[in-house]
């Protein structure tokens, strides 16, 4: 029964350091950080997405241009996540929602799967094949923030696409004094 037990909490353990180095690989496409997307993926790993199949690092540069010239800003979602482990390999498939505005002020919507071979190296468990499928997509119109005139709304930090963004800053702390805003 203990042996159960502590299979079951290795196996919990192996999902989470999985599902980590996902979130490790949404984070670092949406800020931009080149370093944190390769720390997700073995060197030798090959990744799909549309016409593109290369490396972790032609992937990360081929993408940060594509969302240099498109997009002001992404969110990558992770949602279900199912995981099959067996040994030092593991297969996922992860459905994501993206979000992405525009440059030309529209925003993206699209919707799809990673279909991903882990494996475990060295103790690690880093991406080793990934298949990107896009599912659906759609452009939508922006509408006007009406968050974006709220008096301060910037005073403790705006998103950035690298590492100057307030998610980087340690040891975090908010930049101003103690403030609640009166409505009128």
């Amino acid at each position: 029964m203990a042996s159960d037990r502590e299979a079951r909490i290795a196996n919990l353990l192996d999902r989470q350091d999985i599902y980590d180095c996902l979130v490790r690989m949404s984070r670092a496409t949406d800020r931009f950080d080149r370093e944190l997307f390769l720390s997700a993926f073995h060197e030798d790993a090959v990744l799909a997405a549309g016409p593109f199949v290369g490396s972790p690092q032609e992937m990360f540069d081929w993408s940060s241009e594509l969302q240099e010239l498109a997009h002001t800003g992404t969110f990558h979602n992770l949602l279900n996540h199912s995981c099959e482990i067996e040994g030092d390999v593991a297969h996922t498939e992860t459905y994501y929602l993206f979000v992405a505005m525009n440059r030309d002020e529209t925003n993206i919507l699209a919707g799809g799967r990673y279909i991903d071979r882990f494996e475990r190296r060295g103790g690690e468990w880093k991406l080793a094949v990934r298949n990107n499928l896009i599912e659906w997509s759609s452009v939508v119109g922006a509408l006007d923030n009406p968050l974006a005139s709220f008096p301060g709304i910037g005073d403790n930090g705006v998103a950035a696409r690298g590492k100057d963004d307030i998610s980087y800053r340690r040891p975090f702390t908010n930049r101003r004094e103690h403030n609640v805003p009166k409505f009128d």
